[in-house]
This record gives structure tokens, C-alpha cells and sequence, in this order.
């Protein structure tokens, strides 16, 4: 039979007795400080383990009146873009010694508000926040509150007053888009689609300007029936591939709005008999680990989604060092990377001369 000594929860003092240190030095030791010998960690960190010491990090943060979660709020966790993102802020956030606090949304404005209501009675240090498709920034400064720094991804939200006055990265979408149909239209093709993404997106709308911008300096003025929307998935993307033939004569080229739409048009493709890069040009937007690997591989838009994630990462952490700062406006770079499904030349195809 167990005594009362033995469930008494073991204290930073029993540990510091154990290994004849001061109390302070085990607690330096917990929080990872640099300023503890090697030495005299190493035979801190053996006492802890012998004595089965349990770090109670949610009490300590109460103390230090800090908190080492950083809430990540993704609005469709269910695209590999983002769950590249997710993994590279997990990382950077590790690393730093703080814990990720993972929420997704579905693109469910109503979710979006449940998920951040959950999360922020963790009283996380900061919230990384992609925004659902229709957010708006008036109602989630009100349910966040000022005292919460936030970082915003991707997608821009807006207040009466402007901007939301939070920190904001985003991907150069403008340039990107430009690039993909820069692209196809060195390849020979002149009628190119824009397809999937919402115009309501801010990401939509830039992307679809800077497709016009190469097709204005190339004298092209897109017909309406080359922008379809759809929801920024595979599944839509591959059930609205159809819409792009219902006139003729039809486009030979398309520039999606993420690789998710990219392999849904390509699947829609092959339903209808034909193939991405012998009967028609894809061109995606992301990069995402499966563009390689797709039949044929996709060429797209390169914005290294991990690579994002620890970016992401790095300006939260920023922030919570000097939370007084104006906010900052990031632009991350990107890159095209050609592959085969836009290999396809458009003389080569039965009636698409321009």
C-alpha cells in the first residue's frame, strides 16, 4: 500500500535537494536558460528524470503571466498547402519553445468564430489567422480583442477604417499569376482560362490581375466565359471543368487558382478524354509536395508553403518581442517551375489556331 509521501507531487525543491543546486538553478533549467553550466544541467536533468519530476507548464506560465501556446487558424486544412503551412509554423514554433494550437475552419465564416472563441479561452500569445472566405474585419477585431497580436495570412481583411491593423504576409500573387500565363503565352496559346478561387478572395483578385496584366501586354482581352469560379478545391474544381467548353472555340490553356484546383481540372479533364499537356495547358499556384509526383507533373506557381509556414512563425514571434511596432506588410517571393502539363503547344491542337 502507497503512502501519502509517495503521491506527493514532486517540487523544485525536492529536485534541487536531490542534486545539491539551488532552487533557482533547477527552474533555469526547466525553461532551457543558457545561463546553467552544461555540467550542472546535466545533473539536473538526471535528478528530474530519476525523481519523475512533471514540468506543469500551464501553472508556470500562470505565474510568469505568459503563455507558450500560439494559436494557427487555418481556413481548409484539408489542402496540402496548408498543412505544409501548419507543419513549417509548428516547426519555427518548437524551436522557440512554444506550442501550436491548431484550428481549422472549412471556410466557414460561423466555424471561424467557434474555433477563435475556443482557442483564445487558452489566452494563446499570439494567433496566426488564414482567414475564411468572407471574413470580416470588423467583427473579428471585436471577438479577438487589441490585447492578442495576430498575424494575417494570405488573405487581406478589411475594417470601416482600412485595413485591420494587424501584421499581414502574403504570396506575391500578382507576380505569380503573371508568370503562369506569361508562360503559356510564350508557349503559342492565346486563349487561356482562369479557373477556380472566388472573386470575392482578395488572393482571387490579385491572382486574376495579374493574369489580365499578361494578357493586356499581349493585347488580349479574355472573353468572359474563360473565368470560372469555383470553391478552391479538387473535388469542385473537377465537377466545373466542363464550363470551359461550352463555347467554342474553347480555351487551350488554363491558369488555376492553387494546384488543388490544378489536379481537379486535370482529373476533370481526363473524365472528359482529354489529357493535361497533350490536349490541354495547366499551369497551378503553390507548389505543393504532389506536383512532382502528378500524371503529368504539374507546372506551377513555386511559393515553398513550408517555407511560409516558418516565415509565418518568425513574424508572430517578432511581434511578441516588440508588440509596440507599426504593422508590417510581408510579400513573399515566387518562382514558376516548369513541368509537363504545360507542355502542349496549341498549334498542335485540332482548331485552336489563334
Amino acid at each position: 500500500m502507497r503512502t501519502s509521501a509517495e503521491h506527493r507531487r514532486i517540487t523544485l525543491a525536492d529536485v534541487a535537494l536531490g542534486c545539491g543546486v539551488s532552487r533557482a538553478t533547477v527552474s533555469l533549467v526547466l525553461r532551457g536558460s543558457p545561463l546553467v553550466h552544461a555540467d550542472t544541467r546535466a545533473r539536473v536533468e538526471a535528478e528530474l528524470k530519476r525523481q519523475g519530476y512533471v514540468y506543469n507548464r500551464g501553472a508556470a506560465n500562470l505565474r510568469r503571466k505568459v503563455s507558450s501556446g500560439v494559436a494557427l487558424v487555418i481556413n481548409d486544412l484539408s489542402n496540402p498547402f496548408f498543412a505544409e503551412f501548419a507543419a513549417g509554423v509548428d516547426e519555427a514554433l518548437a524551436t522557440a519553445g512554444y506550442v501550436t494550437l491548431l484550428g481549422s475552419t472549412g471556410e466557414s465564416v460561423e466555424r471561424q468564430r467557434a474555433v477563435l472563441a475556443s482557442l483564445l479561452e487558452h489566452d494563446p500569445a499570439g494567433i496566426i489567422l488564414s482567414p475564411a472566405e468572407g471574413s470580416d474585419g470588423e467583427q473579428l477585431r471585436s471577438l479577438i480583442g487589441a490585447r492578442t497580436p495576430v498575424l494575417v495570412f494570405n488573405r487581406e481583411l478589411q475594417t470601416r477604417a482600412g485595413d485591420a491593423g494587424w501584421d499581414f504576409l502574403s504570396l506575391d500573387n500578382v507576380r505569380g499569376a503573371q508568370l503562369a500565363t506569361g508562360h503559356l503565352l510564350e508557349r503559342g496559346h492565346r486563349r487561356i482560362a482562369f479557373f477556380g478561387g472566388h472573386r470575392d478572395s482578395s488572393s482571387c483578385r490579385q491572382r486574376r490581375e495579374g493574369y489580365r496584366a499578361a494578357l493586356t501586354e499581349a493585347d488580349i482581352t479574355p472573353e468572359p466565359q474563360w473565368l470560372v469560379e469555383c470553391a478552391p478545391t479538387r473535388l469542385e474544381a473537377a465537377r466545373q471543368v466542363s464550363a470551359l467548353f461550352v463555347r467554342d472555340p474553347a480555351p487551350t490553356a488554363a491558369v488555376c487558382y492553387n494546384d488543388a484546383v490544378a489536379l481537379g481540372l486535370m482529373a476533370g479533364l481526363a473524365a472528359l478524354g482529354r489529357r493535361a499537356g497533350q490536349d490541354f495547358a495547366v499551369v497551378g499556384f503553390d507548389d505543393i509536395p504532389e506536383a512532382t509526383v502528378s500524371a503529368p507533373p504539374l507546372t506551377t506557381v513555386a511559393v515553398d508553403p513550408r517555407a511560409r509556414g516558418r516565415q509565418a512563425a518568425g513574424l508572430i514571434l517578432q511581434r511578441l518581442q516588440d508588440p509596440d511596432a507599426a504593422p508590417l506588410r510581408t510579400v513573399a517571393t515566387v518562382q514558376l517551375h516548369v513541368r509537363a502539363s504545360s507542355d502542349v503547344l496549341p498549334a498542335s491542337l485540332p482548331g485552336a489556331a489563334p
